[in-house]
């Protein structure tokens, strides 16, 4: 029986095996060969929208079940893309896309060099390419960095930017937003890794892939206070992205909207307890008490943020909150795939766990009853 449409067996299509007996083809294969020809006829275009799963089960004869396992099979051959919430879309006749970086100073971080290898890494990211570009800006002033990278961005014509907005330069704020400016002027798709250049700014449909900061602040705050710290700050540097306000967030909500950020050397006398901004400052902080006698962790508990590389090879091993480094790199290319897909939705947060690395700079034992979150 040929259904409407031309060409496409319903539920009771059989084939020959090779001793010419006929076989009936299961449902889902039955499903998925119809499907994938009107794909690769161009029925459905490229990010164009598959019928539902109730209409395609009305249309097939088939269960929901069935239905299933051939879009899901359709999406192991890269046929379609499956977006929670929204619906299956058709990936057409696949495209390579080149994707940009702007990410100034890139090469000397430990952080943004595994997310750009989970980008080119993700399971999604065969047939794409990464475009890491040099910037011939000199004297390692990272604002025209920036600008140059983007100017290169929009000269290559990419079909998308992975960008980190600027922190602690004068202008950072400028020019963060003649980037993003830029690129939109250019009509080209922005993921911000790690923060966006201003929470109370627009967010101009652009998506953010990054750990849950708040979560990380308040799981700093709350190991140290289950090892019995008392007067517990902040350590962090003015300037600083957004990332912080959030871990800054989640600190005070560990201790019920208390506690106090310092900017600067912390006074140990003060303090028995530190969270840190990043895993930097904890070890310039932890240096600096080192060399003035102070004893960590027996005088101050430490807690940093990141879980880089030197957090394990300090003086006094730093217990640190592990960002998914690579993982936020597959979500990254998610992220901009659907971006591309659908340039209308709304701009979204994509928020990473991230857990607690325990080590030597808070020593004591935990209490068994976590905090409330």
């Amino acid at each position: 029986m040929i259904a409407e449409g031309g060409g496409l067996r319903c539920a009771t299509e059989s084939c020959y095996n090779s001793f010419n007996v006929k076989v009936s083809k299961p449902k889902h294969q039955q499903v998925f060969d119809a499907l994938s020809r009107e794909i690769l006829a161009g029925r459905y275009g490229a990010g164009q929208k598959l019928p539902s799963e109730a209409a395609l089960m009305k249309r097939f004869h088939v269960s929901r079940i069935t239905v299933g396992r051939a879009v899901r099979d359709l999406r192991e051959r890269g046929l379609v893309e499956r977006f929670a919430g929204s619906g299956t879309y058709s990936s057409g006749a696949r495209k390579a896309l080149l994707f940009g970086l702007i990410i100034a100073d890139l090469g000397t971080t430990e952080i943004f060099e595994p997310i750009c290898q989970g980008i080119a890494n993700a399971p999604n990211a065969a047939g794409h390419a990464l475009l890491w570009p040099q910037s011939a800006a000199a004297g390692g002033d990272r604002e025209q960095q920036a600008a140059g990278l983007c100017q290169q961005c929009v000269e290559r014509e990419v079909s998308g930017v992975f960008f980190a907005p600027l922190e602690m330069t004068p202008h950072c704020a400028e020019v963060n937003r003649q980037v993003v400016g830029t690129l939109r002027k250019a009509g080209i798709p922005v993921v911000f890794l790690d923060r966006r250049p201003d929470e109370r700014g627009p967010r101009e449909r652009c998506d953010l892939v990054s750990i849950d900061n708040q979560r990380a602040g308040f799981l700093a705050a709350e190991h140290l206070a289950r090892c019995g710290a008392l007067h517990i700050g902040f350590v962090a540097r003015r300037g600083q992205a957004s990332s912080v306000a959030g871990r800054i967030a989640g600190y005070r909500q560990a201790l019920g909207n208390a506690g106090e950020v310092i900017y600067g050397q912390p006074d140990s006398a003060q303090f028995d307890g530190l969270v840190c901004a990043n895993d930097r400052i904890a070890g310039e902080v932890m240096l600096d008490f080192l060399r003035k006698g102070v004893r960590v962790p027996e005088d101050v508990r430490m807690v940093g943020i990141d879980d880089v590389t030197y957090a394990s090879l300090l003086p006094v091993k730093l217990t640190t909150i592990h960002q998914p480094c690579v993982e936020i790199g597959h979500a990254a290319l998610q992220a901009m795939l659907e971006r591309i897909a659908r340039p209308a939705m709304p701009a979204r947060d994509v928020l990473l766990d991230c857990e607690l690395v325990v080590r030597e700079s808070c020593s004591a034992v935990a209490a068994t009853k976590p905090l409330e979150i």
